[in-house]
């Protein structure tokens, strides 16, 4: 399945099952990113063969308490950003508050911290 075209290239972003320590994740990968790990599934890096390096991992911004969903991934590359729903852990509390995400090149997403 694909949710739309790579903004670095001509490819267009796939969906690829990953399992990362244990656990199931999707990558939204583009199919000109070819990938390559080790044996623990922590580190992703592309091939020689790749020629656009973008990715971006379901759960990167995990740590808020947010997984991008498909349709999410796909207004992003629509649109270059979207408002997510994060999440802060902060003195037992959970404190919920919005942020604009963004593409980023090196990053695949990166948070707008200013909004």
């Amino acid at each position: 399945m694909t949710l739309g075209s790579c903004p670095y290239c001509s490819g267009n972003i796939e969906i690829r099952d990953k399992v990362i320590n244990g656990r199931k994740v999707k990558l939204y990968a583009c199919t000109n990113n070819y990938v390559k790990t080790e044996s623990d599934g922590e580190f992703w890096e592309p091939t020689e063969d790749s020629t656009c390096s973008f990715k971006v991992f379901q759960n990167c911004l995990g740590k808020w308490g947010h997984w991008i969903s498909y349709k999410e991934m796909r207004e992003l590359l629509e649109n270059g950003e979207i408002e997510v729903e994060l999440v802060s852990k902060k003195y037992g509390k959970k404190i919920n508050y919005s942020k604009i995400i963004k593409l980023d090149h090196e990053y695949g997403v990166s948070v707008d911290w200013e909004s």
